[in-house]
């Protein structure tokens, strides 16, 4: 099993990557361009899982992708064949439903740099996770409507992969979340026994492996918000934020079920990593309770036109989430959701917690940015938002070991 390696592209804080960690792979390296997204990988599964065996031709840093093919390419033609699999999705602002889809959005085009790594290194499978919207053609797409999704899988074809893709709900996968996301999975045709059907196959024994996976860790396929945050309350009691003296952090109360105590494994200290509160005015705290007190039969949808008009709301979104249910999908915008009980925004540590990160992973950077550098900055909630849950990595990876054996 140490042979399974991989190489994470556009790997972020390392979603991808901890699930990976979890069900025994090994890996080799990791690219990503954000000083903020690699510094918590860093931290995490470098400095403390030790989980990359870093090459030393390549300085352990953040990296963009086109630099490496360009930079380091003869290093890599000497990987061909020797790496068990390709991970990761390029960045997916370009395709999002939750943003203005834009098909000429240049991040669109690092697909082509993926493509191009994968013909370099020839892995024996490969592992892609794009947004939902990745399979919708746009309407003035110039390939005569097709969607990106199938523009990848032809190109993974031509380049020798059986590929196989379909869209996943990782809400059916025990996250308390519902997150649409397009998977393909790929397999190199000279191996031994590849097959197409063997490509079809991961997501048949992903869906009839879960409840065993699951059932493994205490958990079920129901878990829902209340269920993931319910100990994380701001009631709990308040300490000073490490790091920020002038902020207030929450302090851990009783842990309520197992998906909680899972999350919590290992941790002794009283405040929860990253569970700084925001500074709410008085006013958006009262505007916040009166929303709560207003959609009572009405959660996890954005606020009516009614509302919005009522408080002067200007946002596109906002969104008073429902105890008893998955939370809709997590952006990386923070002041889209408003906690179901209490009257203010989620904190990262929550955030972390619906995407299914353990309480001992710790983030780095800035909390939230907003204006223009936005473009330029990832800081913790951006960081989480986009990432894949590590519950459902974990569970693709053992998959994955069943696929290459």
């Amino acid at each position: 099993m140490a042979k399974l390696t991989y190489i994470d592209l556009f790997a972020g804080c390392g979603g991808l990557s901890l699930g990976l960690h979890q069900s025994g792979w090994k890996g080799i390296f990791a690219i990503e361009k954000s000083k903020d997204a690699f510094e918590t990988l860093e931290h995490n599964l470098i400095k403390q899982k030790q989980h990359f065996s870093w090459p030393k031709w390549l300085p352990q840093q953040p990296h963009e992708i086109n630099e490496v093919l360009d930079k380091y390419k003869s290093q890599l033609e000497k990987l061909k064949g020797k790496v068990t699999m390709i991970a990761g999705g390029p960045p997916c602002q370009g395709f999002s439903m939750a943003g203005k889809r834009n098909e000429y959005d240049l991040r669109n085009k690092l697909i082509d740099s993926y493509i191009d790594f994968v013909k370099i290194v020839e892995p024996k499978i490969i592992f892609f996770e794009n947004v939902k919207g990745f399979t919708m053609e746009f309407k003035k797409n110039k390939e005569k409507g097709i969607a990106y999704s199938f523009q990848v899988t032809k190109k993974l074809e031509d380049a020798g992969y059986f590929v196989k893709g379909q869209l996943v709900n990782f809400g059916d996968y025990g996250v308390p979340q519902k997150r649409t996301r397009f998977i393909l999975v790929g397999i190199k045709r000279d191996l031994k026994k590849a097959t197409q059907a063997k490509a079809n196959a991961f997501f048949e024994s992903l869906e009839q492996n879960k409840f065993d996976f699951l059932k493994e860790k205490g958990l079920t396929t129901q878990t829902n918000l209340q269920d993931a945050i319910s100990d994380l309350f701001k009631q709990n009691g308040l300490k000073e934020t490490p790091g920020y003296p002038s902020f207030q952090s929450g302090v851990y109360g009783k842990e309520k079920g197992s998906y909680q105590q899972l999350m919590r494994q290992g941790i002794t200290h009283e405040v929860a990593d990253s569970h700084r509160f925001p500074k709410h005015s008085s006013l958006i705290i009262k505007r916040f309770k009166n929303i709560l007190d207003e959609t009572s039969d009405r959660r996890n949808f954005n606020i009516s036109a009614e509302i919005q008009e009522k408080y002067n709301i200007k946002k596109r979104t906002v969104i008073p989430l429902n105890a008893q249910d998955k939370s809709p999908t997590i952006t990386t915008l923070p002041d889209d959701y408003i906690h179901y009980e209490e009257a203010r925004i989620l904190t990262v540590r929550e955030y972390a917690r619906i995407q299914s990160f353990p309480d001992w992973y710790e983030f780095h950077g800035k909390y939230t940015t907003g204006g223009k550098l936005r473009v330029q900055e990832v800081p913790r909630y951006t960081q989480i938002g986009n990432a894949i849950p590590p519950l459902f990595s974990e569970q693709s990876g053992l998959i994955l070991k069943q696929l290459i054996s």
